[in-house]
């Protein structure tokens, strides 16, 4: 039996590139025409943004936000393929690093025992977290939007109450958090070093939190259970014809609890690169509310697609980096912010112009080989052709 290659179709990638693209290249224009309005140079601007976003240690500070961006958007994503929209991130991710940094703090194990502990914790608050709008949905008929909504503001209140001197949480200079967790549930990073521009003496730059890695491997994971397993299809069929996976025996409301379990299982991580790697206790202050939402936009800009996904959280940290630049050079730094939900609102339509486009060129590609299908001679033996 021959086995089956996949094809690289050219087009087909090209059209998935083209969207993207075209959704920053519209960011970029009406982003230049504010900057216009307020009087500033849109290329002085870009060209400080860049500048200051390439040197060393904020190439570190990219890295390390878009950790997190990227778990969030892989989060979001698991909903997207089975057409939900898990709103609650944010609020599943927060309590969940809550919990797993008190949890951490309480325990005493072994160095790869603690982190693991500490990682399934994470992982399991979020997804029962999660559950309680997949019940909802199952059972009640409760939309995920309304009940994720509701969810973040009881998760956010929880945190509130739970992170007080009172409960969990102990002051110290002025700042409230929970106990430190101890070196052995510390995630070790990578330091990056070198000299300076200008200088002569190797210095650190910083250092990448080290989860980075388990990150990858979470997108490794993704991939591999939506693109080569039967749950991944059946999910992705769930979410394109719910009637025709009823159909094809597929369990509905076992796809759709599942899927929201494991989105948030996959939110829970999100905190494990600033709690293992910086922080070591839980904080509002490091763990600021947003991220899920962040994750919303990074996960319709790389198109649900885990490299897609890796390069839009590089983008969305260096925005979020560079625009630091801005106010030391007199420029709004909220231009960044314009652009950031620009690119949230032009990615729809850029997809939809692809998507069309797209369609298009299928339906012409078909009429085209079927005007160059070879006719059957016995078919022109009968219309009066020599057989």
């Amino acid at each position: 039996m021959e086995r089956f290659v996949p094809r690289f179709d050219p087009r087909r990638t090209g059209l998935a590139i083209l969207a993207p693209l075209l959704a920053l290249a519209v960011a970029a224009a009406l982003s230049s025409v504010v900057l216009l309005v307020a009087d500033h140079s849109p290329l002085v601007a870009f060209q400080e943004m860049w500048n200051y976003g390439r040197k060393p240690e904020q190439v570190v500070n990219i890295l390390n936000k878009g950790s997190g961006y990227f778990l969030s958007a892989l989060a979001v994503a698991i909903g997207f393929r089975m057409n939900l929209f898990n709103i609650g991130v944010d609020g599943q991710y927060r309590i969940a690093a809550m919990f797993a940094a008190v949890a951490g703090a309480a325990v005493t194990l072994p160095g790869p025992l603690h982190i693991i502990f500490i990682v399934a914790v994470a992982v399991v608050v979020g997804a029962v977290w999660a559950g309680v709008a997949g019940l909802l949905k199952v059972y009640r008929g409760v939309s995920e939007v309304i009940s994720t909504i509701m969810l973040n503001f009881i998760g956010a209140a929880f945190v509130a109450w739970a992170v007080t001197p009172q409960v969990w949480a102990t002051l110290e200079n002025n700042v409230v958090r929970t106990p430190t967790i101890p070196e052995s549930g510390w995630f070790p990073g990578f330091s990056w070093s070198g000299v300076p521009e200008g200088g002569t003496q190797t210095v650190v730059f910083g250092e990448i939190y080290g989860f980075i890695v388990i990150s990858g491997l979470v997108g490794i994971a993704y991939w591999f259970v939506l693109s080569r397993t039967r749950f991944g299809f059946d999910l992705r069929a769930t979410g394109s014809s719910e009637p025709a996976a009823v159909a094809s025996g597929v369990d509905v409301k076992r796809m759709v609890l599942t899927s929201m379990l494991l989105s948030g299982a996959v939110a829970g991580l999100v905190g494990m690169p600033i709690l293992l790697g910086a922080a070591h206790s839980f904080g509002s202050q490091d763990f600021p509310a947003g991220i899920g939402f962040t994750g919303i936009a990074i996960a319709l800009l790389g198109r649900n697609n885990p490299v897609g996904i890796a390069f839009a959280s590089v983008l969305w940290g260096f925005l979020d980096v560079s625009n630091q630049i801005l106010d030391i050079q007199g420029i709004p730094k909220e231009i960044v912010t314009i652009m950031q939900g620009t690119v949230v609102l032009a990615v729809v339509i850029a997809y939809e112009m692809v998507r069309r486009i797209s369609v298009a060129s299928e339906q012409r590609r078909v009429l085209s080989s079927e005007r160059t299908v070879p006719t059957d001679p016995a078919v022109d033996a009968s219309s009066g052709g020599a057989k």
